[in-house]
């Protein structure tokens, strides 16, 4: 009798080497992972299992693919990026932390009520990843991709827009250097049990707690970076 090959070992390998090349933020600038054929050749699998392992990240939101482009780790460009690059340059980060606590929370609130299982299931994988990075890069990519999944299971196409805005506006070199400058072993153990308030509370489909939640953390993160300003300056 013949029985089909038990792929789950060899998927479940490719998919953990996979993750792990993320985490490791040896990636070029733009985020590219390898080819198809040049993962299933340093993996020592085919293709197919290494096209099953990235549809899984992708499905979790932390690829996405662009035909005859290749792969990339992160969210695809929203058109908002352009008018982001326009105003980057003249951007005061607090102001645009101002905005986000008056964003995001919203999007909490409204994530908690759209939120499916499987959604609560990935926001806690992002929530622990964000909790253990490997570097300073590895911090803001997990950080990054934990708040936009929560605004894209939002579901509202124009507050994501908004968001998306100040997020390419936080992606800029100059905004990572301060976010790492104010980054401590306090302040990431706080910022890991806020996470967690945050999914918590979009479990329990309560939004004014997701949105209390989202709050709390994004002013502490305001915060945070005001004093760590401050103390460069003097």
């Amino acid at each position: 009798m013949n029985y089909a090959p038990d792929t789950s070992d060899h998927d479940g390998k490719a998919l953990a080497a996979i993750r792990r090349l993320i985490d490791t933020g040896q990636l070029p600038a733009d985020g590219r992972l390898p080819t198809e054929r040049e993962l299933a050749a340093e993996l020592g699998c085919g293709r197919r299992t290494v096209r099953r392992a990235l549809d899984t990240l992708e499905t979790e939101g932390l690829v996405w693919r662009r035909q005859g482009k290749g792969t990339f780790v992160g969210q695809p460009p929203d058109p908002a990026g352009a008018l982001a690059a326009a105003v980057a340059p003249d951007a005061d980060l607090l102001a645009v932390m101002e905005a986000r606590v008056c964003i995001e929370p919203g999007l909490a609130e409204l994530c908690a009520r759209r939120a499916t299982a499987e959604d609560v299931a990935r926001l806690r994988q992002l929530a622990h990843r964000a909790s253990h990075p490997m570097d300073a890069d590895t911090a803001e990519l997990w950080d990054g991709a934990l708040h936009r999944a929560i605004a894209r299971i939002a579901g509202n196409r124009v507050l994501l827009s908004a968001f998306t805005l100040l997020d390419e506006v936080r992606l800029g070199a100059d905004w990572q250097a301060k976010r790492h400058r104010a980054r401590t072993p306090e302040t990431m153990s706080l910022y890991d049990a806020q996470h967690r308030r945050i999914v918590d509370a979009i479990e329990r489909r309560d939004g004014p707690a997701a949105y209390a939640a989202m709050r709390e953390h994004l002013t502490a993160l305001s915060d945070n970076l005001r004093a760590s300003m401050e103390d460069a300056k003097g």
